[in-house]
């Protein structure tokens, strides 16, 4: 079997790209993916459950932090509070 090179690989993205067409193409990548992690569940003897319990965990890692119900550790209220306008008040009893 011959090996395929950078350059087989992107002769044949470009033929897939004029045959299809860009605005068909991301769709076919997210099917073919999904057609492959199928097959690898398949193989592997992952039940149907696990499979999505995985994908919910995939989606959540996609979301930004914002959106997440739990606060990171790191944000600490002190530091990220807007600054607040207020009167100085200095200790003259020295």
């Amino acid at each position: 079997m011959p090996n395929i090179g950078p350059l087989e690989l992107a002769i044949v993205l470009i033929i897939a790209l004029v045959i299809f067409g860009p605005k068909r193409l991301p769709d076919l990548g997210r099917s073919l993916g999904s057609g492959m992690r199928e097959f690898k569940d398949s193989i592997t003897g992952k039940s149907e459950e696990e499979a999505k319990l995985e994908e919910t965990k995939r989606e959540l890692t996609k979301q930004s932090p914002a959106t997440t119900a739990e606060p990171d550790e790191d944000d600490d209220p002190a530091t990220t509070a807007e600054p607040v306008d207020a009167d100085v008040v200095s200790d003259s009893r020295s």
